[in-house]
Protein backbone atom coordinates (compact mmCIF):
# COMPACT_ATOMS: atom_id res chain seq x y z
CA UNK A 1 0.00 0.00 0.00
CA UNK A 2 1.38 3.48 -1.07
CA UNK A 3 0.15 6.88 0.45
CA UNK A 4 1.25 9.88 -0.69
CA UNK A 5 0.70 12.94 1.70
CA UNK A 6 0.47 16.49 0.88
CA UNK A 7 0.57 19.30 3.23
CA UNK A 8 -1.64 21.76 1.94
CA UNK A 9 -3.76 24.86 2.66
CA UNK A 10 -6.36 23.89 0.81
CA UNK A 11 -7.86 21.09 -1.33
CA UNK A 12 -10.92 19.91 -2.98
CA UNK A 13 -11.97 17.01 -5.43
CA UNK A 14 -14.22 17.32 -8.34
CA UNK A 15 -16.95 14.64 -10.16
CA UNK A 16 -18.51 15.70 -13.32
CA UNK A 17 -18.07 19.52 -12.81
CA UNK A 18 -18.93 19.36 -9.37
CA UNK A 19 -16.76 19.95 -6.21
CA UNK A 20 -17.90 16.88 -4.36
CA UNK A 21 -14.86 17.45 -1.17
CA UNK A 22 -13.02 20.00 -0.05
CA UNK A 23 -10.76 20.99 3.01
CA UNK A 24 -8.51 23.90 4.29
CA UNK A 25 -5.60 23.57 5.97
CA UNK A 26 -4.66 19.72 6.30
CA UNK A 27 -3.37 16.96 4.37
CA UNK A 28 -4.54 15.73 0.38
CA UNK A 29 -3.80 11.68 0.84
CA UNK A 30 -3.82 9.93 -2.46
CA UNK A 31 -3.83 6.12 -1.46
CA UNK A 32 -2.73 3.14 -3.56
CA UNK A 33 -3.89 -0.38 -2.48
CA UNK A 34 -1.76 -3.33 -3.65
CA UNK A 35 -2.65 -6.52 -4.33
CA UNK A 36 -2.35 -8.57 -1.13
CA UNK A 37 -2.10 -5.15 0.94
CA UNK A 38 -4.14 -5.86 4.59
CA UNK A 39 -5.66 -4.12 7.14
CA UNK A 40 -2.37 -4.25 9.02
CA UNK A 41 -1.02 -2.24 5.66
CA UNK A 42 -3.54 0.43 6.47
CA UNK A 43 -3.09 0.42 10.37
CA UNK A 44 0.24 0.97 9.92
CA UNK A 45 -0.52 3.57 7.46
CA UNK A 46 -2.96 5.53 9.94
CA UNK A 47 -0.51 5.40 12.61
CA UNK A 48 2.13 7.06 10.86
CA UNK A 49 -0.12 9.87 8.98
CA UNK A 50 -1.91 10.56 12.68
CA UNK A 51 1.23 11.25 14.52
CA UNK A 52 3.70 12.80 11.42
CA UNK A 53 4.47 16.34 13.02
CA UNK A 54 5.41 18.37 9.70
CA UNK A 55 3.22 21.14 10.59
CA UNK A 56 5.47 24.15 12.12
CA UNK A 57 5.21 25.19 15.70
CA UNK A 58 6.00 29.08 17.01
CA UNK A 59 9.69 28.39 15.94
CA UNK A 60 8.76 27.30 12.64
CA UNK A 61 10.07 24.27 12.66
CA UNK A 62 8.15 21.11 11.92
CA UNK A 63 6.85 19.92 15.36
CA UNK A 64 2.94 19.19 15.21
CA UNK A 65 0.89 17.23 13.67
CA UNK A 66 -2.75 17.46 11.62
CA UNK A 67 -4.07 17.18 15.29
CA UNK A 68 -2.42 20.16 16.57
CA UNK A 69 -3.54 22.46 13.91
CA UNK A 70 -6.94 20.87 13.86
CA UNK A 71 -6.74 19.81 10.19
CA UNK A 72 -8.84 18.22 7.93
CA UNK A 73 -8.13 15.22 5.78
CA UNK A 74 -8.68 14.77 2.09
CA UNK A 75 -8.31 11.58 1.19
CA UNK A 76 -8.17 9.71 -2.93
CA UNK A 77 -7.84 6.30 -3.97
CA UNK A 78 -5.06 6.26 -6.26
CA UNK A 79 -4.56 3.19 -8.56
CA UNK A 80 -1.80 5.12 -10.62
CA UNK A 81 0.49 4.57 -7.64
CA UNK A 82 1.28 1.22 -8.90
CA UNK A 83 2.39 1.97 -11.79
CA UNK A 84 5.44 -0.18 -12.73
CA UNK A 85 6.93 1.45 -15.45
CA UNK A 86 10.15 -0.83 -15.36
CA UNK A 87 9.81 -1.53 -19.11
CA UNK A 88 8.57 0.25 -21.99
CA UNK A 89 6.69 3.52 -22.03
CA UNK A 90 3.02 2.28 -21.32
CA UNK A 91 2.64 1.95 -17.63
CA UNK A 92 1.57 -1.51 -16.32
CA UNK A 93 -1.41 -2.00 -13.57
CA UNK A 94 -1.23 -5.52 -12.89
CA UNK A 95 0.09 -5.17 -9.33
CA UNK A 96 -3.00 -2.70 -8.22
CA UNK A 97 -5.80 -4.63 -6.18
CA UNK A 98 -9.17 -5.34 -7.79
CA UNK A 99 -11.89 -2.21 -7.22
CA UNK A 100 -13.96 -4.28 -5.14
CA UNK A 101 -10.80 -5.41 -2.61
CA UNK A 102 -9.33 -2.06 -2.86
CA UNK A 103 -12.32 0.07 -2.33
CA UNK A 104 -13.25 -2.25 0.92
CA UNK A 105 -9.44 -1.35 1.92
CA UNK A 106 -10.02 2.23 0.86
CA UNK A 107 -13.25 2.55 3.12
CA UNK A 108 -11.36 0.81 6.39
CA UNK A 109 -8.31 3.01 5.96
CA UNK A 110 -10.38 6.06 5.96
CA UNK A 111 -12.75 4.97 8.59
CA UNK A 112 -9.29 3.94 10.39
CA UNK A 113 -8.33 7.71 10.21
CA UNK A 114 -11.80 8.77 11.70
CA UNK A 115 -11.29 6.29 14.50
CA UNK A 116 -8.24 8.58 14.97
CA UNK A 117 -10.24 11.77 15.63
CA UNK A 118 -9.36 13.21 12.62
CA UNK A 119 -11.38 14.81 10.14
CA UNK A 120 -11.51 12.90 6.86
CA UNK A 121 -13.39 13.69 3.61
CA UNK A 122 -13.67 11.29 0.67
CA UNK A 123 -13.28 11.23 -3.22
CA UNK A 124 -15.59 8.97 -5.16
CA UNK A 125 -13.74 5.75 -5.81
CA UNK A 126 -13.73 4.99 -9.48
CA UNK A 127 -14.48 8.12 -10.59
CA UNK A 128 -12.87 10.07 -13.16
CA UNK A 129 -11.95 12.73 -10.30
CA UNK A 130 -10.34 16.60 -10.63
CA UNK A 131 -8.34 16.92 -7.60
CA UNK A 132 -7.23 20.57 -6.90
CA UNK A 133 -4.86 21.53 -3.92
CA UNK A 134 -2.24 24.18 -2.60
CA UNK A 135 0.71 22.25 -1.50
CA UNK A 136 1.74 23.98 1.83
CA UNK A 137 6.04 24.16 1.48
CA UNK A 138 5.49 22.17 -0.58
CA UNK A 139 5.88 18.93 1.52
CA UNK A 140 5.14 15.82 0.27
CA UNK A 141 5.77 12.49 1.94
CA UNK A 142 5.49 9.39 0.36
CA UNK A 143 4.61 5.95 2.59
CA UNK A 144 4.96 2.70 1.13
CA UNK A 145 3.72 -0.16 3.41
CA UNK A 146 6.90 -2.65 1.78
CA UNK A 147 9.39 -0.39 3.43
CA UNK A 148 7.60 -0.16 6.92
CA UNK A 149 9.97 0.21 10.12
CA UNK A 150 8.43 0.92 13.75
Amino acid sequence: MKAVVQRVTEASVSVDGEIISAINQGYMILLGVKQGDTTEDADYLVRKIANLRVFEDEEGKMNLGIKDVHGKILSISQFTLLANTKKGNRPSFVEAEKPSEAKAMYEYFNETLRSEGLDVSTGQFGADMKVSLINDGPVTILFDTEQKGI
